[in-house]
């Protein structure tokens, strides 16, 4: 399991995913289907997520399974931005789809 820090033109929030990668063409669906298309993603450490969110954390995890494969940890942006540094992300994943009418340089 994952978690990854969504950075969203609403906001940021917090997923918890059983994919291996936050660009898996399901995943995407998904989010898509929620109205998130373009982010910028942020893996955060699935033990240090369990850390800072205690119980709220194993209830949400726990309710994870294949077939559910989608769940917001923290749609609060304020607090799921304060609550991780930046040095404790991962690397940035930038998802942006292809925009009709737009030129690519």
């Amino acid at each position: 399991m994952r978690s990854f820090m969504l950075m969203t033109g609403s906001g940021p929030l917090i997923i918890l995913t059983s994919h291996s990668s936050i660009e898996n063409s399901i995943l995407l669906e998904k989010l898509m289907a929620k109205g998130i298309e373009k982010f910028i993603a942020f893996e955060i450490p699935y033990d240090l997520a369990a850390q800072r969110y205690h119980g709220h954390f194993d209830v949400v995890a726990n309710d994870l399974h294949e077939t559910d494969d989608l769940r917001i940890l923290d749609y609060n942006g304020d607090r799921a931005f304060r609550m991780f540094s930046f040095s404790e992300l991962g690397k940035a994943h930038i998802h942006e789809p292809l925009m009709p009418g737009l030129a690519v340089a």
